[in-house]
């Protein structure tokens, strides 16, 4: 390795740390890789740690055995390269927060004829197009809000039809698809929704005063579905006595460390007022990885594409990388990025603010759940505490609607927006679970892996996924769940059944009152729920295509054009004969309604 470091080229790069088993345990980025590499070592008289690096790199640097690099262009191009690399292959001693991603918007495109709201994380076209957040939290309540409030446009595809359809019956749109609607009077009701939007004030009791109608109608899961939304919508509301009395905008982020983990805090400010705030803790060992957190806190939220509003952002304090990261947000948002380290003034007192809020959520107790993680973690000897974890199953039936299913939990609770479902093609266990796995790794580098995946599987499928994420150079944990097996079956018999639990450290037997295993339990089950689910949606869905191709003239790519557009094949059931005329022809239409029973038009 020594003979290695000294030949290094001097240019721009990333490394790699590598262990005695190829596993990765640090990837970090150089202007040039002879000179950063080199500032890590004593070459002579023989190779080891520098004693003035901190204890965390030094005991990095006693498990490396070999060292790996890549040349690139430049430095922006190291700088992309190694987060990407860390996102996808989650080095043991890289700071691994979050990914983040550009929180969403709502926005409204002014220009259209009978404007609605929509959210979105990008910028859309248009010259005319007002966005409102970023949302931490609440976006899809808020527009679900407006939408149940408001008879606006409801969907993308209404104005395209030529008839009013159910959400004119509903009262829920004024059905400018069909009728003639006065636009000042639309205008208002825009207008009205951009208030609610931005003084969320002005929208809660409108929804408190439906939710307490629900609850005397004796309704009493939309009173409770009402009462959840508000809460979260509330949760988005900051209050705040700050008020810049002016129009400004700017993007907070600070960090605080202690000896176990970080937290890093992000306030947005929008028209001189704090719109959102959100935070996230990370496993921490020192003062000196907040360098990295703030470099990974700003790439990651950033992402990879312009978000929708450009605000100058401020930091609590300066870190290494800051003029890589200013160059790298400069090209993201096709301008000068600000990022200014405020020394006075109410700039100042905000990024306080915002570290005063890092220092005291550093001091909340974990909760039981984090405790229960941590104590999983000690137990296999995982490399990390999994905040992040992915569960896998799947289903099928006599090999028909082969299915498989992946839930994600995420900082103490399931993320529903991170499940995914898979169609197999495989007709065996094995298989399947190679089939889903490898999919899933090929998607490392837009959804980055989590920190533990759980296999409903005993070792077999176990060692399967340790494989396939070897072979990709991932560093991740696996542990499998199985019952227990009485007579070479496994022994599912209510009230009785066994779980065993399967690491690299061997196999566990755990008590059924464990906390630990009901946890890995909770996991297996949702994930089993998950694919029981998709499943039975995908058999109904074959055996009601079967049907429908029974019907002379109809084709799959009928199906698919009447299921892209109506969603459903109850939908398609209650559809009118000129909706459906337009999709897949007259004599389509036809065979169609009399195929669900429905008078066709004449």
């Amino acid at each position: 390795m020594i003979e290695k470091i000294r030949s290094l080229p001097h240019c721009a790069g990333i490394y790699q740390y590598l262990d005695a088993k190829g596993r990765i345990l640090y990837i970090g980025k150089a202007k040039n890789l002879s000179k950063r590499v080199k500032s890590y070592f004593n070459l002579t008289p023989q190779l080891s740690p520098k004693s003035t690096l901190s204890l965390r790199i030094q005991k990095m640097l006693s498990e490396t055995d070999s060292l790996h690099y890549l040349v690139v262009e430049n430095e922006h191009d190291a700088l992309i390269l190694e987060n990407s690399l860390i996102k996808q292959l989650k080095p043991k001693y890289n700071i691994l927060l979050r990914d983040d991603k550009t929180y969403p918007y709502i926005y409204v495109n002014l220009e259209e004829e009978y404007p609605r709201f929509d959210i979105t994380r990008k910028i859309i076209k248009g010259k005319n197009i007002r966005y409102f957040g970023p949302f931490s939290t609440g976006a899809r309540d808020i527009l679900d809000s407006l939408y149940e409030l408001l008879p606006l446009v409801q969907k993308k595809s209404c104005l395209k039809g030529k008839k009013a359809c159910l959400y004119y019956q509903m009262n829920q749109c004024l059905g400018p698809c069909e009728f003639s609607v006065d636009k000042a009077r639309y205008k208002t009701m825009v207008d009205t929704a951009a208030q609610w939007i931005t003084n969320k004030e002005l929208l809660l009791p409108k929804l408190r005063t439906k939710m307490e109608f629900y609850a005397e109608e004796l309704r009493f899961e939309e009173a409770k579905a009402l009462r959840d939304r508000l809460e979260r919508i509330g949760r988005s509301t900051e209050h705040s006595q700050i008020d810049l009395a002016s129009n400004e905008a700017y993007d907070i982020f600070a960090i605080a460390t202690d000896e176990f983990r970080g937290c890093v805090v992000r306030l947005f400010i929008r028209e001189g007022k704090i719109a959102s705030s959100s935070h996230d803790f990370f496993a921490a060992n020192d003062l000196s990885s907040r360098d990295e957190a703030y470099e990974r806190a700003l790439v990651n939220y950033y992402g990879s594409e312009k978000p929708p509003i450009v605000a100058p952002i401020l930091i609590h304090e300066a870190f290494e990388s800051l003029d890589w990261v200013t160059r790298h947000l400069s090209q993201l948002f096709e301008k000068k990025a600000s990022i200014a380290l405020p020394k006075q003034g109410i700039k100042k007192e905000l990024v306080s603010l915002a570290y005063v809020n890092a220092l005291e959520l550093l001091k909340s107790p974990q909760s039981d759940k984090n405790s229960v993680l941590e104590q999983i973690a000690d137990l296999f000897g995982l490399e990390n505490i999994p905040n992040r974890i992915e569960a896998f199953d799947n289903s099928h039936f006599a090999g028909q609607a082969t299915v498989g299913a992946m839930v994600a939990y995420s900082h103490g609770r399931f993320d529903k927006k991170g499940y995914r479902t898979y169609h197999l093609e495989h007709k065996d266990e094995y298989s399947q679970m190679r089939e889903m796995l490898t999919r899933r790794i090929k998607g490392f580098q837009t959804n980055p892996p989590p920190d533990l995946w759980v296999i409903d599987g005993g070792e077999t499928l176990r060692s399967l996924a340790v494989e396939l994420l070897h072979s990709n150079g991932t560093l991740l944990d696996v542990i499998g769940i199985s019952k227990e097996k009485v007579d070479a079956k496994a022994h599912r018999a209510k009230g009785s059944a066994k779980d065993i639990l399967h690491s690299d450290e061997g196999i566990f037997r755990l008590d059924t009152s464990d906390k630990r295993l009901q946890f890995i339990q909770l996991l297996r089950d949702e994930a089993h729920r998950c694919a029981i689910t998709f499943h039975k949606k995908s058999k109904l869905k074959e055996d009601q295509s079967s049907h429908l191709l029974t019907i002379p003239g109809i084709t799959p790519g009928k199906i698919q054009k009447l299921l892209t557009y109506f969603g459903t094949f109850d939908a398609i059931a209650k559809a009118d004969f000129e909706t459906i005329k337009e999709l897949i022809g007259s004599l389509g239409a036809k065979n169609v309604h009399n195929y669900y029973n429905l008078p066709a038009s004449q």
